[in-house]
């Protein structure tokens, strides 16, 4: 079973317009999985991470439901069929 990405609609055009994305199940944490991600749809980096590498500050990044900036980054560790959300944040005034 693999690690399975969900796209948001405004990264579909880097990814073939999918909205889900499976990348090598042998990923261990987030960090291999988005470099797999990055591998098949190089277009969705810059928009993901700044040109330090740093996830980008209106992007979170969930698997399952927590967030990885509070847990390891990431270093955040995978289990298997889990799914990877990338999520633009939402704010207003």
């Amino acid at each position: 079973m693999a690690v399975v990405f969900y796209i948001p609609s405004y990264l579909r055009n880097f990814t073939e317009g999918r909205g889900r994305v499976p990348v090598d199940a042998r990923a261990a944490t987030v960090g291999e999985a988005l470099a797999e991600l990055w591998t098949l749809y190089p277009g969705v980096r810059d928009r993901v991470v700044d040109e330090r590498g740093k996830l980008r500050q209106h992007i979170n990044v969930f698997v399952g439901d927590t967030n990885i900036r509070d847990a390891r980054g990431f270093e955040t560790v995978l289990v298997q069929g889990v799914e990877i959300s990338i999520i633009p944040a939402v704010s207003g005034g």
